[in-house]
């Protein structure tokens, strides 16, 4: 089933230095962008990442330091990649929680403030454990009937991405065909930043979604419950994101 589009849709994976989506860096990160009259394009760019890979990242997607030595850091391409990404809708395999929260920490990183709030993202991932509870080799088994033989590479990855959600729609007839539709669905909550520390509640009031204020007020913690848990989240292991989150809030607060 062919996607339909009102936007550009970008499928897009990364391969990482580590899990931290605040600290660990970008190795490898592949798209496919489809138009909305159905005609693609597709690159995969390795990255330096000005660290060395760990050991243990390299055995899975088998990119080492050499590999990269000679690649551009993220730094190079980032307005270049800005500029690909720009008005289209997003979607990945586990996207929402890692790869988009990591990938848009490495356009602020590299001073670049890319603008997703008008933009939707699907998280294939999410579809595929609503309806079959699994992984993504075996989603491509499962949808696709073929082997993901290169997993844990992005070229692969994103490819089987892309695949997997055209043979989701083909299967459940109960998913629309429709980007809005799919992003409400493969949302697990209401995020405010892209980490998911801050959603929104029911009653569409930012609320903190971890620690001792979790579903509390943001605006009424720092105005009121806690005046100094602002400070602490500024000198925190946060994402930059989160952290102009909650200073547009603090500001809005004055």
């Amino acid at each position: 089933m062919n996607l339909i589009l009102k936007n550009p849709l970008i499928f897009f994976d990364l391969e990482t230095t580590g899990v931290n989506s605040s600290k660990d860096k970008i190795v490898e990160i592949s798209y496919i962008k489809v138009y909305p009259n159905g005609t693609e394009e597709s690159r995969t760019l390795r990255i330096n990442p000005g660290r060395h890979i760990p050991e243990e990242a390299t055995a899975i997607h088998h990119i080492t330091d050499e590999d990269v030595k000679d690649c551009p850091l993220f730094k190079d391409v980032a307005k270049e990649l800005m500029h690909v990404f720009e008005g289209c809708d997003i979607a990945g395999f586990n996207s929402n929680r890692f790869d988009l929260p990591l990938l848009v920490e490495e356009f602020l990183n590299a001073g670049v403030n890319i603008d997703l709030s008008k933009r939707k993202f699907i998280d294939v991932q999410t579809i595929f454990h609503k309806m079959e509870q699994r992984t993504l080799s075996a989603a491509y088994k499962f949808y696709c009937g073929k082997n993901l033989d290169d997993a844990h590479s992005a070229d692969a990855d994103t490819r089987a991405t892309y695949e997997v959600l055209k043979a989701q729609l083909d299967r459940y007839p109960t998913l629309k065909n429709d980007v809005d539709y799919l992003s409400a669905f493969s949302c697990q909550q209401k995020n405010v930043d892209l980490a998911g520390r801050i959603v929104y509640d029911d009653r569409n009031v930012e609320v903190f979604n971890f620690g001792k204020h979790k579903g509390k007020s943001v605006e009424e913690v720092f105005r009121r419950l806690d005046t100094g848990y602002y400070a602490w989240m500024m000198q925190g292991d946060f994402p930059q994101n989160t952290k102009n989150v909650i200073t547009n809030i603090k500001l809005r607060c004055k």
